[in-house]
């Protein structure tokens, strides 16, 4: 016989037999809840571990139904960082290769180094929570964090279905509250300022084409000349350019299905073009070196793909010289957006433009260029319906104009008649003419 004490009750359980289990409570204040079953001859062992007794015990009874239904019971030995790797190994054909590195690279940086070497059975939502507490104290931006528990909250939520574990211990933790940027563009005077400034360098195209069409950086770098037919002023937009951990870089698919789409240019972006092309024919003629197998758009000076840190710093220097303020590189996409909603553009063909899965999107990210498309929306009402003195109360529309003293004189007249408003139009109210309810 054996003594358990729990949440200070003694309880007296007398052993059991394999398979069944048993919970105790370890030194270390956790709750363990043990089981072993006959594995062909062979004694497993598996081990579950919690904060409390109950959730111990219910993790061990998910642990023994696994067993009996035939799925894979959870390895007591197994790191996170072992797991993580593993699944890492199995996505790597299901997502982007972009996407797969920018995962591998945060689990990397931030998780391996502090809580890999833990047991993935022992992982608990506190564990996470303080994860996350720890890298926002240490400097990470909240929107990378969350980035990472996206990352966590799938990799982990695969390990409770394959039955690795008994829960996905990421979906309980709240990750850090987004912090809110304040979104940073060039207004038209300086978005010229900018052009003359990056006039005959090397890589200007590349500065028109993203102010005047919203590309993102990657897919610009990506560009090859396949994709661009200026006979039409088109371009496709196919890919994006990526740098792979130890690795070349490569091309790999757009972020969102309708990312990959087809851009009409402008005839500022078809010149820089045309310039670019020249230079670049040139460029191949004067370097034996020159190493580009894939016909890129925009090169270095020996033809290889343009490295990102080497252009932001090359935009910082730009925008230094024209005397504007210091803004990231995806910012000229931000500025591409708000000027073309704020000179009326539809925001359908923005949102097309720019590779948003929706309109509703795009709204929500420039949701303050809105206040000028009111405006602007209720300027053309106004010309529409030919209302130009605030005075005026009613609409040319089956009613003829009214004065608000002439309303006012109507009112008083027909408050004083059994009828009152019943008797006018029913359309007509104190304030002047309502259009009547749609239905249907």
């Amino acid at each position: 016989m054996r003594a358990n004490t729990d949440r200070g009750h003694d309880k007296v359980t007398s052993k059991r037999g394999n398979g069944e289990g048993n919970v105790r409570r370890r030194p270390d204040g956790r709750w363990e809840g043990r089981v072993a079953f006959d594995h062909g001859g062979r004694l497993l062992r598996r081990s579950v571990y919690a904060e409390t007794r109950d959730e111990a015990a219910r993790q061990l009874r998910a642990v023994i139904k696994a067993h009996e239904d035939g799925l894979p019971t959870p390895d007591g030995r197994k790191t996170i960082a072992a797991y993580l790797v593993e699944w890492l190994a199995g996505s790597k054909s299901t997502i982007r290769a972009q996407t797969w590195c920018a995962y591998e690279r945060h689990l990397r940086l931030h998780v391996f180094p502090f809580i890999g070497r833990r047991r993935l059975a022992q992982l608990q939502p506190s564990d996470i929570q303080r994860l996350y507490r720890d890298r926002v104290d240490s400097g990470l931006s909240p929107t990378t964090v969350r980035h990472l528990h996206e990352i966590l909250n799938k990799a982990f939520g695969q390990a409770a279905r394959w039955g690795l574990i008994s829960r996905n211990p990421a979906a309980l933790v709240e990750p850090p509250r987004r912090a809110h940027h304040e979104m940073r563009t060039l207004d038209p005077g300086q978005v010229r300022a900018l052009l003359d400034a990056v006039a005959d360098d090397r890589l200007e195209a590349l500065y028109v084409l993203a102010v005047t069409t919203g590309m993102r950086q990657g897919e610009l770098l990506a560009l090859r000349w396949r994709d661009v037919d200026l006979a039409t002023g088109r371009l496709r937009v196919t890919g994006t350019l990526y740098w792979p951990r130890g690795g070349t870089p490569a091309i790999s698919e757009p972020k969102t299905a309708r990312s990959r789409r087809q851009l009409q240019l402008s005839g500022a972006a078809v010149r820089a073009i045309r310039r670019h092309a020249a230079r670049n024919a040139a460029e191949r003629l004067a370097h034996a070196e020159w190493d580009d197998p894939i016909g890129l758009v925009f090169t270095n000076e020996f033809g290889r793909p343009v490295d990102a840190s080497n252009l932001r710093r090359s935009f910082a220097n730009f925008l230094t010289k024209a005397g504007l303020p210091r803004i990231r590189f995806h910012d000229l996409r931000h500025t591409a957006a708000t000027l073309l909603l704020s000179r009326g553009v539809h925001p359908k063909i923005a949102s097309e433009m720019l590779g948003h899965a929706s309109v509703a999107f795009t709204l929500d990210v420039y949701s303050h260029v809105t206040e000028t498309m009111q405006r602007e929306a209720a300027r053309a009402m106004d010309a529409i319906l030919g209302e130009s003195d605030p005075n005026r109360v009613g609409v040319n529309v089956g009613v003829t104009h009214q004065t608000r003293h002439q309303v006012d004189t109507r009112i008083t007249r027909d408050s004083n008649t059994k009828q009152g408003w019943a008797g006018q139009d029913s359309n007509l109210g104190p304030w002047g003419y309502e259009p009547p309810a749609l239905t249907g």
